[in-house]
């Protein structure tokens, strides 16, 4: 199993597709139906590239995007970011959001200069929050009802990772065709 993590393509609409058909829950993170290749073109082209600050990877395995992880809210006054990731139904469990989201952590901090990335998951998904301490990232606590899906809420665990925190023991992903964007 060849993984990696690069940008988004438009010729990834296909793999995005997929991935919101086997994890319907994924347009509602998504904040928009993904439902055919049309409409995920116009997603990736969207929200997808850095034209916003935001630095996105697809998470590949064998050049095929099977998940994503991103920074985004990056502000530069406090050197800091909200990092976020998924990972298809049919590729989870294999250690592919962790990694990635470790991975994303060291170029936040060796190349982007940041020092402190935040991210929230839902309280009830303990999946993810399995995949933000094998990265590295700290429980801070629970904000109540913070997101809001359609008419439900939902209280979110935060973590945090400090540029001066330990390194998490766990093998990171080659980031690939990305532009390197240098430490300010």
């Amino acid at each position: 199993m060849n993984v990696s993590l690069s940008p988004w393509s438009v010729s990834d609409a296909d793999s995005l597709t997929v991935a919101v058909g086997e994890s319907p829950e994924l347009a509602v993170q998504l904040g928009q139906k993904v439902e055919s290749p049309s409409a995920a073109r116009t997603y990736i082209a969207q929200y997808l590239n850095d034209d916003d600050g935001t630095v996105a990877f697809a998470i590949r395995v064998d050049g095929v995007a099977v998940g994503h992880v991103a920074l985004s809210h990056i502000e530069r006054r406090n050197d800091s970011a909200w990092a976020s990731y998924w990972v298809t139904a049919s590729r989870r469990g294999h250690g592919l959001a962790s990694r990635s989201l470790a991975t994303i952590a060291a170029h936040a901090f060796d190349t982007l200069g940041l020092f402190r990335l935040e991210l929230g998951h839902r309280v009830n998904n303990p999946a993810s929050c399995r995949v933000a301490t094998a990265a590295g990232f700290a429980a801070e606590g629970i904000e109540r009802s913070k997101l809001r899906y359609g008419s439900d809420r939902y209280d979110v665990e935060t973590h945090a990772r400090l540029s001066t925190d330990p390194r998490p023991p766990i093998e990171l992903v080659p980031i690939v065709g990305a532009a390197v964007r240098p430490a300010r």
